[in-house]
């Protein structure tokens, strides 16, 4: 049994957030019926690299779905589309604010032919405010939310994630947002419209960042240090990079023993937390010619031992790589009609008793039109 198997999602979601989304729910047992137009969803074509003429990019994001072809331009394609969204449970879209109500299915017209649907809209400015109509791509949304004003190092300029993080979080939110719809609709037996901005969802990750703000410190860019905790940050060692991250005095004491530089836990410099953020150039010096002085592997090793969280600087190949890894299922293997067996990036969600699981491999486009229009009649 997997967790929402009676589930069926209607997916006219392209890119990333939506279709992050709809993959999570694919991963947990949905049937998710992707509605694409005829040229296919934008990130078929993004690339290189291709996999026998597949977008890498898109095969990241669209396992455990299927994919159907609609012309929503048309009246036979938005007939199709309106027999799917009767029979379906969730309807996630991520258009751009009023796209889809000119189209005649904004979420006023669909939940009078479904009052059960839950219609979950992502957007990069939500519905409402000032620019709810403008786009709102993830590099965007990246800079107007703070998260690149406190990216980066303090003399070079804002950076962005290395990941596209405003859409993935935006699609976290929107799986969870859905599952607690789902939930109440289990008590009233209606559905109800799902709001989701990028902008929303990374401003909402500035946790202690904004609370610093409003405590009344700016938040400035820190390269690899923490704002609050010293020492927790990047060191080089002999042969490459690692974090450290000293969480409390309790660690401290243990670094600090560890590292052979028991006389800095006596320090009146570095005697508390505050004191180390204080004194915190001084610190650096210290700890970094310390860990200069031996490789990572054994550094993490004598980290390990004693207790001190300590891990890598490692590559995506190096990840992939990793025992940790292999052994928690990070890397899946399906079969693709095409490609042959395709590695994918594994179900991060663990439940024991009901996990998750890819049935289906990232769809051809229009592949499973006939097999789907065929059961709406």
């Amino acid at each position: 049994m997997l967790p929402l198997e009676d589930l069926r999602v209607c997916d006219l979601s392209r890119i990333l957030s939506g279709p992050y989304c709809t993959m999570t729910l694919g991963d947990m047992g949905a049937e998710v019926i992707k509605v694409e137009p005829p040229t296919g969803d934008d990130t078929r074509g993004w690339g290189p690299p291709f996999i026998q003429g597949e977008s890498a990019y898109f095969l990241s994001l669209n396992r455990n779905k299927k994919s159907i072809v609609l012309d929503l331009k048309t009246e036979a394609g938005k007939d199709a589309l309106w027999k799917l969204i009767r029979k379906s449970d969730v309807l996630v879209e991520n258009f751009k604010a009023g796209t889809l109500a000119r189209l005649g299915f904004d979420f006023e017209q669909v939940s009078k032919s479904n009052p059960r649907l839950i219609y979950c809209s992502i957007t990069g400015y939500g519905h409402t405010g000032p620019r709810a109509s403008a786009p709102g791509f993830d590099v965007v949304i990246q800079g107007e939310s703070g998260a690149m004003d406190v990216t980066g190092f303090p003399e070079g300029p804002p950076v962005k994630f290395g990941l596209s993080i405003a859409d993935i979080v935006a699609g976290m939110n929107a799986v969870q947002a859905i599952l607690l719809a789902l939930r109440v609709r289990e008590k009233t037996g209606r559905g109800q419209h799902i709001d989701i901005a990028l902008l929303d969802s990374l401003v909402g990750c500035l946790t202690y960042q904004a609370q610093n703000h409003f405590a009344g410190v700016h938040p400035k860019r820190l390269g690899n240090r923490h704002p609050s905790i010293a020492p927790y940050e990047m060191f080089e060692t002999s042969d490459g990079f690692m974090n450290v991250g000293v969480g409390n005095e309790g660690l401290w004491k243990k670094f600090c023993a560890a590292i052979g530089l028991q006389g800095l836990f006596e320090d009146s410099r570095f005697t508390s937390n505050s004191d180390r953020l204080r004194n915190y150039d001084s610190l650096r010096r210290l700890l970094a010619g310390k860990l200069k002085t031996k490789p990572r592997a054994e550094w993490r090793k004598i980290l390990e031992d004693a207790g001190v969280p300590s891990g890598y600087i490692n590559t995506v190949e190096e990840v992939f790589q990793d025992p940790q890894i292999q052994a928690r299922g990070m890397i899946a293997q399906v079969n693709h009609p095409t490609i042959g067996h395709l590695r994918l990036v594994g179900i991060p969600i663990k439940l024991s008793e009901t996990p998750g699981e890819i049935r289906l491999p990232p769809p051809r486009l229009g592949e499973h039109t006939e097999e789907i229009l065929s059961s709406l009649a």
